[in-house]
């Protein structure tokens, strides 16, 4: 009687542990906008194609919209494991003591998406992605939102235009000194509060790529927006570097392919997206969309170029020469 009885104890725990083993890895992935944003269709397609590479045994949960976490407190929650994905903005890294990432804030380093990629797919993004592993953070992919335009309540047509406006920027000292250079007040505010601050006239004017400014409904409150392409807004998929070594050989590389097709599928969307939202603002008729002509956008260019020589002493000379030389910049024609 003893040995059946240990006989099914053994057939009991044996059942336990397969019980155990079939639960699959849960992966919160946290991002602050909404689902029908580039980013936010690539996070749902991350977990549509790591559920199925892996059969099952990885389930992955989306918290878009700041659900789960805001901007100031998702990074913490990443390093702590409460949430194991987040795709912030490369401005993120910054307040995070990885300065090095603000390059991709400096106004008019990119002209472009092919000048873009030749840094995020080259030696100069992984050599970043480097520099996270001491915060306990694995860089996976770069993601593309688009090239930001500014909004206001006035008409924007020259630099001179934002002279004394209050305009909401991400946490930023690049972005800060971009502002300052306009003579206008940077105003440091998380995503999610944008866009009642602009309805009760607490900041004048922001700037976005168009596909934000549509999904968050920001058009309805700010009657002008140029068309400046002046700076870069993307995305560093990133996850717990704990967590992400001590995943299972052959599921880690299965979610790595998962990983690279969404970003090819993010890249490709990115601009179609913005194109569209542009479509949808001008159609709604509550925003003035402005084309500058060429002499406009120079005037632009020359008046926020000088940032990248400021913010060589926080940023790297060296990296921004890097840049440079990939992508072909001449600062001195500005």
């Amino acid at each position: 009687m003893k040995i059946r009885a240990l006989l099914i104890g053994l057939v009991a725990v044996g059942l336990s542990a397969a019980a155990v083993a079939a639960e699959p890895i849960v992966i919160k992935f946290s991002h602050v906008v909404a689902n029908d944003t580039p980013k936010g269709k690539a996070a749902e397609k991350f977990k549509e194609l790591a559920e199925k590479y892996t059969g099952g045994a990885v389930k992955v949960e989306v918290y878009p919209n700041s659900t789960l976490y805001k901007d100031k407190e998702e990074m913490e929650a990443l390093q702590l494991g409460a949430v194991q994905v987040l795709a912030p903005s490369l401005a993120k890294f910054g307040p995070l003591g990885v300065k090095e990432f603000e390059v991709f804030d400096l106004p008019y380093i990119f002209d472009g998406y092919d000048d873009l990629h030749k840094v995020t797919k080259g030696a100069v993004g992984r050599q970043l992605f480097a520099k996270l592993e001491s915060k306990g953070i694995k860089g996976l992919a770069y993601w593309d939102n688009g090239f930001k335009s500014f909004s206001a309540n006035t008409p924007i047509k020259t630099p001179e235009d934002l002279r004394g406006k209050k305009m909401r920027i991400q946490s930023s000292k690049v972005l800060e000194e971009q502002m300052r250079e306009l003579k206008a007040l940077p105003q440091v505010m998380a995503f999610s509060e944008v866009y009642q601050a602009l309805q009760t006239g607490v900041v004048d004017g922001t700037e976005n790529p168009i596909s934000n400014l549509y999904t968050q409904k920001m058009h309805e409150v700010q009657k002008h927006l140029a068309l400046t392409d002046h700076g870069y807004l993307g995305y560093a998929v990133i996850t717990n570097k704990k967590f992400w070594d001590g995943l299972p050989a052959g599921v880690r590389t299965q979610l790595e392919k998962a990983m690279q097709e969404s970003t090819d599928y993010a890249n490709r969307i990115a601009k179609e997206e913005n194109d569209k939202a542009l479509e949808a603002v001008q159609a709604s008729g509550k925003t003035q969309v402005v084309k500058l002509t060429d002499a406009e956008r120079l005037a632009f260019k020359k008046a926020l170029v000088p940032v990248h020589k400021k913010m060589e002493s926080r940023i790297g000379a060296d990296l921004i020469q890097s840049i440079y030389k990939e992508t072909g910049f001449d600062p001195s024609r500005f």
